[in-house]
């Protein structure tokens, strides 16, 4: 009884495998090749199973004989007892049973989950992915090198007009190269439909993470849910505080809880989250439980209800999953599709807290339409105010402007004739007249209300709230971005546009930090090459050294603490690699990626 009981598992099973595979077979997909390459695939596995399907008919004649009191028909090995043909037929049944709960496995782990899968036909190998992207940055280092060599030598050679004339000449160069090699660089990353893939790719691990966040948001039983309760109040401005919001999302994801957002009375809407932003739970939106405490070591707190959390400078325990970290079941298909999946991984929860409301996704509409946005287009964000008195130093408009031109220049390249658009926002009144002036060839697009509201004598208000919302929309959907990411509002942009593209990492140009998410853990890169000072700023490396980086210079040098030798000074950016912290995080089985 128990050997069919086995049986009628297995066949249940086989019957389930062929369901999911007919339904993979018949979803819809984009463009004639990826459906070719889908049943290709399917009926590759269809073969595996009709194989499957002959030996166990076989093996299932076989026990049934067995059963009924009927001598095994001979076979096998010469001379073989029928107890030893009984425990044969045992391990072809328990191999068939293994192999059958890999499939399902395989199944769930690779498509439903998002782990790592085979790479398909004309799809791009991680190998590849990285070791391209690798090659660009490399070229981008190259040129900060070359350019701030020959502006230091030009310095030193300001009084000799004909040095400065042919250092000049070779800055015209080398840029003339620079720009050819990121056009080049563009051609390569959508040779054979690899752009197209990276949308698809993009946005299917999109619907994957945005559908465990609802399942997680919207429990069926809000009052046995485990929760965290995260407050509204910090003290900052808009950006800080949406990322105040991601990170306790995040520690919600890690601990699987359901996230309770407290912002009635909030500064900049009293009537809080939802009057612009859709809430981020239907279902459950009060902190009651039966147990309450505010964060400590998570061991201790695991069988607690509600946990209450603290701004996150001021979280202990510090738990591994928080920013820069992005989780170990996505990590290999995001190690493939982007060049920096962190920052992937922040604009999902972004995506999600941000839904619109109804008239505000009305009122971004209209705000299109009248500033006449469309591409191709550069985002400017120009910060100064209360960031120039304590975070940034002052950026003229020229300075932006650069690499405006750069992108420009570039696309020129493969797009002649291009109207160069710029999109621009900031808090200063006086930007937008003095790019218009000096910029004659430009055509600058921006509001006026969110400049004026963005002033430090009404930053929290209704009004600034949607200008800076809109800010944020318009520079996330520019086709690259020119900021401070000492500003949190550039930063939101950045990662925002990362959820709208392909792969939008190198789609910014930042004139003071590298990108970081505020509060979070430390940020490591490693060695790749052997490095000598070669004066008293620098420090040593030898590869596999780990380095806390603090900063890139924009000159072919960044600057860190190598972990190995205690030492802080600068090094070559090129001889070193970005160091991922990748974690373990829930894969909420419950959530399948195909809907």
């Amino acid at each position: 009884m128990k050997t069919w009981k086995v049986i009628v598992a297995l066949l249940a099973l086989w019957l389930l495998i062929m369901i999911y595979m007919s339904n993979t077979v018949f979803q819809p997909s984009e463009g004639n090749e990826v459906l070719e390459r889908e049943l290709k695939r399917t009926l590759r596995e269809l073969d595996k199973l009709k194989a499957q399907n002959e030996e166990f008919q076989k093996l299932a004649k076989d026990i049934r004989k067995l059963s009924q009191g009927t001598r095994l028909s001979p076979g096998g090995r010469g001379g073989e007892s029928e107890s030893e043909k009984v425990r044969d037929l045992q391990e072809k049944l328990d191999k068939m049973s293994e192999q059958l709960q890999n499939q399902e496995r395989g199944g769930q782990g690779q498509e439903s989950q998002g782990q790592a899968r085979t790479t398909g036909p004309g799809e791009p190998s991680k190998d590849h992915e990285v070791a391209q992207r690798r090659v660009e940055n490399t070229a981008t280092e190259y040129w900060y090198y070359v350019r701030h060599q020959l502006l230091n030598l030009k310095n030193e050679a300001s009084g000799n007009t004909q040095l400065v004339s042919h250092i000049d000449k070779m800055l015209g160069n080398c840029q003339g190269y620079q720009r050819t090699l990121n056009s080049d660089f563009l051609k390569l990353k959508s040779v054979d439909g690899m752009d197209e893939w990276r949308k698809k790719e993009s946005q299917e691990l999109t619907n994957l993470v945005q559908r465990r966040f609802h399942y997680l948001q919207n429990p069926k039983d809000c009052s046995n849910a485990k929760k965290i309760v995260c407050n509204l109040s910090k003290g900052c401005g808009y950006g800080c505080q949406l990322h105040h919001v991601v990170y306790c999302m995040m520690v919600s994801y890690a601990n699987s809880r359901t996230l309770i957002l407290e912002s009635k009375g909030w500064r900049y809407a009293a009537a809080g989250w939802e009057s612009v932003f859709q809430p981020i739970s239907n279902t459950c939106t009060t902190k009651t439980g039966t147990s309450s405490v505010f964060w400590k070591d998570p061991k201790t707190i695991e069988d607690v209800q509600v946990i209450e959390m603290p701004i996150i400078d001021s979280l202990h325990p510090r738990p591994d999953y928080l920013p820069l970290s992005f989780p170990k079941d996505l990590s290999d298909r995001l190690l493939r599709l982007h060049g920096d999946p962190t920052v992937w991984w922040i604009g999902q929860f972004i995506k999600y807290l941000t839904r619109p409301q109804d008239h505000l996704k009305q009122e971004l509409e209209r705000a299109k339409q009248k500033l006449g946005f469309t591409g191709p287009i550069v985002g400017v964000h120009i910060r100064r105010t209360d960031k120039l008195a304590a975070e940034a130093s002052f950026h003229s408009v020229a300075e932006y402007m650069t690499y405006v031109e750069d992108y420009f220049s570039a696309l020129e390249l493969r797009n002649p004739g291009v109207q160069r658009r710029v999109f621009l926002a900031s808090d200063d009144p006086t930007a937008l007249p003095e790019a218009k002036k000096n910029y004659p060839d430009y055509t600058f697009i921006s509001d006026p209300s969110a400049t004026l509201s963005a002033g430090l004598n009404r930053r929290y208000s209704d009004e600034s709230l949607r200008g800076v919302i809109l800010d944020i929309h318009f520079l996330s959907l520019c086709d690259h971005l020119v900021c401070t990411f000492s500003s949190q509002v550039c930063r939101v942009a950045y990662e925002i546009m990362q959820t709208m593209h392909g792969d939008a990492s190198h789609n910014f140009k930042s004139l003071d930090d590298i990108y970081y998410f505020g509060g979070q853990n430390g940020h490591s890169v490693e060695a790749v090459e052997k490095h000598v000072k070669q004066n008293e700023k620098e420090i040593d490396l030898e590869p596999g050294d780990l380095v806390g980086i603090a900063g890139n210079h924009w000159d072919g040098y960044s600057k860190g603490m190598n972990h190995r030798t205690g030492k802080t000074g600068l090094f070559p950016s090129y001889k070193t690699r970005e160091k991922y912290t990748i974690v373990d995080l829930p894969t909420y089985p419950e959530v399948s990626e195909g809907g």
